[in-house]
């Protein structure tokens, strides 16, 4: 009997982050389930709060008497899924959130939306009733009424559109509620289903994007024996975790498609995880030309409405597929059944927000807690070293995808030495093979894509006289120049005009390190005048839509070469290209991150696999300054393998993930001195608590700090963090247990010497 309920109060601070005790009305009990938002009472006030059930009981072990009652539904609420709730719970205790930001985390849209209407117009009168009276409207000057009669006496067949009558004919709404009153004509509405995908494809031309082709593509034995073992262990009830390693064109997306299609024919749902959304539309258009409105995406560009629609319609069944970033995991279907992630190296799985979850993690733990339980399929090219670990170990079932399908080789890697471009006084962006190589493809109408890992003009914009370098006043970053004489914080958002002189010596003479993504196209529109020449980054994509509309301009061959940021080739399948190049690969190796040689090995990898993905072969050319680096060599023979023996090594010696688990503790406070002595009292605490935990634990933890964060200081709020190295997760969840309890009181002043503590377990960015 639902008598009682156990409700998380919708405030996100750890005084109330526990469950509050409240009878339930006797005409809710059969009304409120697990999840359902409600209104009760809450406080000394008594004032009006929601919060969300989280589970009954029909006795209470406090006094009855004094229990107070839920007050009824929060209107306008949604609920969340009883399957959710246990994630939430899960979410709460493995990334040390409060349980009310892991349930709005599960719960990405909140609030019910109103449904859009579309309204239409047509006749009641008959015709001859319909022109006499439009005569009769013409000779008292009431034009804009026989103007409608007109109108709908030439489409007798069809309804008007609302729109159409009162922008194209220009009649106000008081004249059409006349006529309604009046009986003359018929005002209708009909809801309507906002489909962005529909929507997104009508808007670029997806069509020509992704033509529709009726036959179906022959399997590879690799990507047949992948298929056949997961709907085998699926038919049988097994539910496993498995990774697929495949190079770049070896077919991953052609097998998500095909084991989609199974698991809808065996009445399962399947979401499509994806780690950007510019590569959502190149794979939703080859979904859609299949399930057509049966698959939806989900993605932060989507209005709430949007949104509400999509979580709506997979609700009710719908929905068979959900494709989009972390939040698509969150889609409340009655019947999943498979969850792919696609590119599952990619950081951006890693929320930065609270909880601090890893998709990867999620997507596992969620799969185990359906009805039924669902399978979970990762797929990469370059695997992150966790997962491919966990496969290693027999943690995952690994598959290997080693043949392109075209059945052409990888394209041929080259290096170009800058040092010795330097030696030769070559300044511009592009060595003198990559100028030859872009040359050689203009002439062949191929195309190119270029890269590089900043955006903007300039990396930073300093006085050649003294060294003084322009950086952001509430920010320990320096400013990047942008087009139209800006500078720029990539951290804050903070701007200021580029200033003519030096505000410290007062020298003319200010140069930038030109190295973003505007200079490099400059410089192709320079060099090669003949090239057409697009840009994508985060500057050309803030508009709705506008990822959509560069790819599908290149693809369509309307530009010769594209120029961006890491966007640009990371899953992207593009016939024509058979030149790409990393212009400044340094970039991210000198990160000062444990990740820095993964992610490049990874970012180069991908980048290769875009050139030579038709029937002409491809080259990547990577540019560097350290061409005897081993992420860059393996890279250059795509040799996973070698690669990741030698990062595991070095992860070994340093104890790093995923050797080790590392927790990270962040410091915010506006009073330098006071996060100064905060920090320190943080290492003492965690030293003297790791003297009692780690007496029963075999190896011994690494404390690494207190020190300033990479960027001390973002919008005047001064960054400190602590690292804690160990082999047992546990240990570092009693400590991060440990430490929130013990400085509770001071983390819940407010003022100046208010501080603020993070936690994040296995970051992918140090701090």
């Amino acid at each position: 009997m639902k008598k009682y309920a156990n409700i998380i109060i919708d405030i996100a601070h750890s005084k109330v982050d526990h469950p509050f005790s409240y009878a339930v009305p006797k005409e809710l009990r059969d009304v409120l389930e697990i999840g359902s938002c409600v209104e009760v009472p809450f406080g000394k006030g008594d004032a009006v709060r929601n919060g969300y059930i989280i589970s009954f009981s029909e006795e209470t072990e406090y006094d009855a008497s004094r229990i107070k009652e839920i007050r009824g539904r929060a209107e306008g609420e949604l609920p969340v899924e009883a399957t959710y709730v246990r994630l939430a719970a899960w979410m709460r205790r493995e990334y040390g959130s409060t349980m009310i930001q892991a349930l709005r985390c599960v719960l990405p849209l909140h609030q019910r939306k109103k449904g859009l209407k579309h309204k239409y117009l047509s006749l009641r009168f008959t015709e001859e009733e319909a022109r006499s009276f439009a005569n009769k409207c013409i000779e008292k000057g009431h034009f804009a009424r026989a103007r409608i009669l007109n109108a709908l006496l030439d489409h007798r067949e069809v309804r008007l559109p609302y729109t159409f009558v009162t922008q194209k004919l220009n009649v106000s709404a008081s004249v059409i509620r006349g006529l309604v009153n009046l009986g003359v004509i018929l005002l209708e509405e009909e809801g309507v289903y906002r489909d962005p995908v529909a929507d997104a494809v009508q808007r670029v031309g997806g069509e020509a994007f992704c033509k529709p082709s009726q036959e179906e593509l022959p399997l590879s034995s690799e990507q047949s024996l992948i298929i056949k073992k997961v709907l085998q262990d699926y038919d049988e009830k097994v539910r496993k975790t498995y990774l697929i390693h495949g190079i770049t064109g070896s077919g991953k997306t052609e097998v998500y498609f095909r084991l989609t299609k199974e698991m809808v024919k065996r009445g399962k749902a399947v979401i499509l995880l994806i780690p950007e959304i510019a590569l959502t539309f190149q794979t939703l258009m080859r979904f859609y030309q299949f399930f057509d409105n049966r698959v939806s995406v989900m993605n932060s560009s989507l209005s709430p409405g949007e949104k509400y629609d999509q979580f709506e319609r997979a609700r009710r069944g719908e929905v068979d597929v959900m494709i989009g970033p972390r939040s698509a995991l969150f889609t409340p279907f009655p019947n999943l059944g498979l969850i792919i992630m696609d590119e599952e190296h990619e950081p951006t799985y890693k929320s930065e927000g609270m909880p601090k979850y890893h998709t990867r993690e999620v997507a596992v733990a969620l799969a185990g807690l359906v009805e039924g339980g669902a399978s979970v399929v990762l797929g990469s090219a370059t695997p992150s070293l966790e997962a491919y670990d966990r496969a290693v170990r027999g943690e995952y079932h690994l598959f290997k995808m080693t043949r392109r399908l075209t059945g052409g080789t990888l394209p041929g890697v080259v290096i170009s030495d800058m040092r010795r471009e330097l030696k030769k006084g070559n300044r511009t962006p592009f060595s003198s093979y990559l100028s030859e190589q872009i040359l050689d493809r203009l002439s062949k109408k191929e195309q190119i894509m270029l890269f590089m890992n900043r955006r903007g003009l300039a990396g930073f914009v300093s006085c050649r006289q003294c060294g003084y370098v322009f950086k952001c006043p509430h920010c320990d970053v320096s400013l990047s120049e942008h087009i139209g004489g800006r500078l720029v914080c990539h951290y804050c958002g903070y701007e200021q005009r580029t200033p003519s002189v030096c505000p410290s010596c007062g020298s003319r003479y200010l140069s930038a390190f030109r190295a973003g993504t505007q200079q490099i196209e400059r410089a192709c529109q320079k060099m090669f005048p003949q090239a057409r020449v697009l840009r994508m980054d985060a500057d050309t994509t803030r508009t709705k839509n506008s990822y959509e509309k560069i790819l599908c301009a290149f693809a369509n061959f309307e530009a010769d070469i594209l120029v961006g940021t890491q966007m640009i080739v990371k899953g992207h399948d593009f016939p024509r290209v058979t030149l790409v190049s990393a212009l400044a690969a340094d970039l991210s190796l000198n990160v000062g991150d444990f990740h820095a040689a993964e992610r490049t090995f990874q970012l180069l990898t991908q980048a290769s696999g875009r050139a030579g993905r038709g029937s002409q072969p491809g080259t990547m050319v990577i540019q560097t300054y350290q061409p005897d680096h081993y992420a860059i060599l393996a890279s250059q023979k795509q040799d996973y393998e070698a690669f990741f023996t030698e990062e595991m090594e070095y992860r070994r010696i340093m104890m790093y993930p995923p050797v080790a688990h590392l927790l990270q503790i962040r410091i915010f406070t506006h009073q330098e001195e006071v996060g100064v002595s905060f920090a320190a009292k943080v290492r003492t605490t965690i030293e003297q608590r790791l003297q009692i935990l780690y007496n029963h634990s075999n190896d011994r933890p690494v404390v690494i700090g207190p020190a300033y964060a990479s960027v001390s200081r973002v919008n005047d709020i001064y960054r400190m963090v602590v690292y804690v190295k160990h082999t047992q997760k546990e240990l570092l969840f009693a400590l991060r247990d440990s430490l929130e309890e013990k400085y509770k009181m001071q983390l819940e002043q407010t003022g100046e010497n208010q501080v603020m503590m993070q936690f994040d377990l296995d970051p992918v960015h140090l701090f």
